[in-house]
C-alpha cells in the first residue's frame, strides 16, 4: 500500500509542478503535509483511494491531539483536500472524502511589528558597519550585502524568498521601481528608494570588485540555489538587530514586510495600493494589517466629521 500511496503523491506533486508551475519550495512543504498523512494511512491501514469522510476527520481530530495549531492544521488539511480532489478528478478514487470537511478555526493573528524608530535603528546600524573605516574588505563586503538587504526589504516589501533571488541586474537599475516575479509567476511594480539604490550600489561595485566571475545573482552564495538562503539572511539580521539594541527574537525578514505595510498605511496608503505592492491575491490578506489604522481612524472622525463639535 505504501509504494502505491507513495507513487499517487508524487504523481500529485508532479502536476504541481508542471500544470500549476509551483515553486519548490510549496513542492517541499506539500511533501512533508502529505507524508504525514500517509504516515496516518498506513497506521490506520487506509489506502488513499479507499479513505472515507470519517478517515479524513480522524486525520484533522489526530491534528489537534498532537497540538497543532489551527493555522498548521488547516495548511495540512488543505494538503490532504487537494490530493484528494486530485485522486477524485483523475479517476483514481471514486469520491473525494475531504469535500465536507471543515477546515480548523483559526484565529486573528496580528503580525509583529517595528516602529519607525526601531526600523531607522536597525538600518543606521546596518549602514554605520558598512562605512566602518577599519573593517577588512570581507567585512565590509558582508556588511554592505546586510544594509543592502534591509534598504531593499524595507522600501520594497518584497517576500524574503524574492529578495534573496534578485538579479544582479536590480542594483544597475535607474529606474525608480523593479518588476518582481512573485508566488503564481505574478509580476508586479515595487518601489525603490534613494537610500536603497545607493546601497545597492555601493554593495555591487564591493562584490564585483572581489569576483572572478560576475554570476546572474545579487547576493551569490555557496548554496544549493547558488544565492543566498533565507536562514542566512535571518541569523545575520539576528545579529544586527542585536547590535542596534533591539531584540533579536523581534526581528525577522518577514517582520520588516510587516513593518514596511504598517508604515505606509498609517502615513495614508491606500489599502488597495498595499495589496498591491505586497502582492497579496486577495485583500482579505492585507486586511491584517488595519489594526495599525484604529487610532487614525478615530482621529479623522473627530476632527473631520461634519458634525462633530469641536469645542
Amino acid at each position: 500500500m505504501s509504494a502505491s500511496a507513495e507513487g499517487l503523491v508524487s504523481t500529485f506533486l508532479d502536476m504541481l509542478a508542471a500544470e500549476r508551475d509551483a515553486a519548490a519550495n510549496t513542492i517541499q512543504a506539500y511533501r512533508r503535509d502529505l507524508d504525514d498523512y500517509l504516515a496516518f494511512l498506513t497506521e490506520a491501514r487506509v489506502a488513499p483511494v479507499e479513505a472515507s469522510a470519517a478517515t479524513a476527520r480522524a486525520f484533522v481530530a489526530s491534528l489537534a491531539d498532537r497540538g497543532l495549531k489551527p493555522s498548521s492544521a488547516a495548511r495540512r488539511l488543505s494538503a490532504v483536500r487537494q490530493f484528494h480532489k486530485f485522486l477524485y478528478v483523475e479517476g483514481y478514487a471514486t469520491a473525494n472524502p475531504t469535500a465536507s470537511i471543515a477546515a480548523p478555526k483559526r484565529g486573528r493573528i496580528l503580525p509583529k511589528v517595528l516602529s519607525v524608530d526601531d526600523v531607522d535603528r536597525l538600518l543606521s546600524t546596518a549602514r554605520e558597519a558598512a562605512d566602518h573605516p577599519d573593517a577588512g574588505s570581507l567585512e565590509r563586503l558582508r556588511a554592505a550585502r546586510m544594509h543592502c538587504l534591509l534598504e531593499l526589504l524595507y522600501a520594497t516589501g518584497l517576500r524574503v524568498s524574492e529578495l534573496i533571488a534578485l538579479p544582479r541586474t536590480a542594483a544597475r537599475t535607474r529606474e525608480r521601481f523593479l518588476v518582481v516575479r512573485g508566488k503564481g509567476r505574478k509580476e508586479r511594480l515595487v518601489p525603490l528608494t534613494e537610500p536603497s539604490q545607493r546601497a545597492a550600489g555601493t554593495y555591487l561595485t564591493l562584490l564585483e570588485a572581489r569576483e572572478q566571475v560576475h554570476g546572474p545573482w545579487l547576493f551569490p552564495a555557496e548554496s544549493e540555489s547558488g544565492h543566498l538562503t533565507r536562514q542566512a539572511f535571518a541569523r545575520e539580521l539576528k545579529a544586527t538587530a542585536a547590535a542596534a539594541g533591539l531584540r533579536a527574537d523581534k526581528v525577522s525578514p518577514h517582520v520588516l514586510r510587516h513593518a514596511f505595510a504598517s508604515h505606509l498605511l498609517q502615513n495614508g496608503a491606500d489599502l488597495r495600493v498595499v495589496q498591491e505592492l505586497l502582492g497579496h491575491a486577495d485583500i482579505g490578506t492585507t486586511q491584517i494589517y488595519t489594526h495599525v489604522l484604529d487610532e487614525r481612524l478615530k482621529s479623522m472622525v473627530r476632527d473631520l466629521h461634519p458634525l462633530n463639535d469641536p469645542t
